[in-house]
């Protein structure tokens, strides 16, 4: 049946959020969006950042106010003044990383993808079980108001029987930028195509079956990918990811009785609306486009797991990411991309 109002976004209780003091390990953008939405807008304590580069590190505390500013992993994770280590470093360098900061017996935040397989992914599964730390993939956008409400229209059946999910994300980058270098496991399916994987995976479980075409940007490196999954509920997933040129990065869930319809970028905060098959009701989601200030939302539920004694996310488990994580390794022997370090020796 087709809803009179959306429902309203379900958000940790600050009461139930503990105040965990934080090291970030890669000053980068995307680091830097991370400590401005938790210095601005939650109540986390930023301790300490670690850098390869002293300078950078230096830089990076300087610009944040951060007490520590250390030199490599190692130097950071010897600290006992640190709860909770935020993996900001290039795709290849995640697991590796990550099992570092889990054998320190830190609780671990990892920047998307969490590993660059399902295979190093599982490894950073076992490793967190076996040291009792939590793990969470930082796919930032499950975490999201918006997303909980999607996730809820679904739960609800407010689609009916779902057929078609269509989503796209291409962005046009110059050859200096990291997605062409193949020595930081560069190409659009890791950094852009990961969001597709997990939406289609979030609303119609793991593909039963995948056909995947690619075109290459260089000898090296996949320029597109476009993927055709089905699922065992009957739903196709039609997906496409591109660092050739900017794309409208729509996407639509299409059911019997009713569209969701979310404007690009379909993952970041932004609009969308839910429309009745037969075009007589629609019911609009409509939220300022403050895109990386919503990285607050991952942030506080990191720390409402560690609150409630949760050793992985009840929003984004690690299996989900394994899943998604499984079916970007079919994706990739499909169109025939090896990343350097799963070359054999």
């Amino acid at each position: 049946m087709f809803p009179s109002t959306l429902p309203v976004p379900r958000l940790p209780d600050a009461r139930q959020v503990p105040v965990l003091r934080w090291g970030i390990v890669g000053p980068g953008w995307i680091a830097d969006h991370f400590a401005s939405a938790l210095r601005n807008h939650t109540d986390q304590q930023l301790v300490a950042v670690s850098s390869r580069s002293r300078d950078k590190a230096q830089a990076f505390a300087r610009k944040w106010s951060i007490s520590h500013a250390c030199m490599g992993i190692n130097e950071l994770l010897a600290r006992d003044d640190i709860d909770a280590v935020y993996i900001a470093t290039p795709h290849n360098r995640h697991f590796p990383d990550g099992l570092r900061v889990i054998e320190a017996g830190k609780h671990l935040l990892i920047e998307k993808p969490l590993a660059l397989n399902a295979a190093q992914a599982k490894q950073l599964q076992q490793a967190a079980t076996a040291r009792n730390v939590l793990c969470i993939e930082a796919m930032w956008c499950n975490f999201t108001p918006k997303y909980d409400v999607i996730r809820q229209l679904l739960a609800d059946g407010a689609l009916g029987d779902i057929h078609s999910l269509i989503a796209d994300h291409g962005e046009f980058f110059s050859t200096d930028h990291r997605i062409f270098n193949a020595e930081l496991a560069g190409g659009p399916l890791l950094d852009l195509g990961s969001y597709l994987v997990s939406f289609s995976v979030g609303v119609g479980g793991a593909p039963d079956t995948i056909v995947a075409k690619g075109q290459n940007a260089t000898a090296e490196i996949n320029g597109q990918t476009s993927m055709l999954f089905t699922h065992a509920n009957g739903m196709h997933s039609v997906l496409h990811t591109t660092l050739f040129s900017n794309t409208p990065g729509s996407a639509v869930i299409a059911g019997r009785d009713a569209s969701l319809v979310l404007d690009g970028q379909f993952y970041a905060p932004g609009n969308f609306r839910l429309i009745s098959s037969d075009g007589q009701r629609t019911l609009h989601w409509q939220e300022p486009n403050n895109r990386y200030v919503q990285l607050c939302h991952e942030i506080n539920h990191f720390a409402w797991c560690i609150g409630q004694n949760r050793f992985d996310s009840p929003i984004h488990s690690l299996n989900s990411a394994i899943v998604t994580l499984a079916a970007m390794d079919e994706v990739r022997k499909q169109i025939g991309v090896v990343f350097n370090e799963e070359q054999q020796p």
